[in-house]
């Protein structure tokens, strides 16, 4: 399992600007996400998310799921279906309950279709990923536009990306997102 530690912040097009000018050398990705969930929201109630993800063409299967300090446990296998992914993750060390939870099918929920600008920044005693996000999240007959910048640390002191992230926020008058895409999507989702 991997441990996923990030901080959000939503942008508007002058911080993104800013952002771009200030530190260049940015990586673009395409991605196109599917959340999905159990007829019965199975996974949504115990706060796990589940998608498949293009990123530049390489479909990537995730679960993630909430862990007692506020980060994510987030594990990860390349697949080309949900079906398949759900089978690959199940061989990972994931909680208890994937396989039983899904075993009646899944649904597409929701989805988000975003560029990310990406660039590694490595610091004295942390490596982090500082990511530019601009899309939509879809929902049968509807969207709606976001652009949010994320601060991912990749490896080091969690101390220093936070202190890195909050620094960003009041150089480029960042807006702090709690909520995650899969949670902002879903939102779009349930507001028919």
């Amino acid at each position: 399992m991997g441990r996923e530690f990030e901080l959000k912040y939503r942008a508007d097009e002058a911080a993104f600007r800013g952002i771009l000018d200030f530190f260049g050398g940015f990586t673009p990705i395409s991605m196109e996400t599917a959340y999905y969930d159990t007829p019965g929201r199975a996974l949504r109630a115990r706060k796990w998310m589940l998608r498949l993800r293009l990123e530049n063409g390489v479909s990537v299967c995730t679960l993630k799921t909430p862990l007692p300090d506020g980060s994510r446990g987030e594990w990860e296998v390349k697949a080309d279906t949900i079906a398949q992914g759900v089978s690959e993750l199940c061989k990972l060390d994931v909680p208890d309950g994937l396989a039983e939870l899904t075993a009646g099918g899944l649904v597409q929920a929701c989805a988000a279709r975003f560029t990310r600008l990406a660039a590694v920044i490595a610091l004295a005693d942390c490596t982090l990923e500082l990511a530019l996000d601009r899309g939509v999240f879809l929902a049968p007959g509807r969207e709606a536009p976001f652009a949010e910048v994320e601060v991912e640390g990749k490896s080091g002191s969690e101390a220093s990306v936070r202190a890195f992230a909050e620094q960003l926020a009041r150089d480029f008058r960042l807006t702090p997102e709690k909520k995650s895409k899969a949670h902002r999507a879903f939102a779009l989702a349930d507001h028919v």
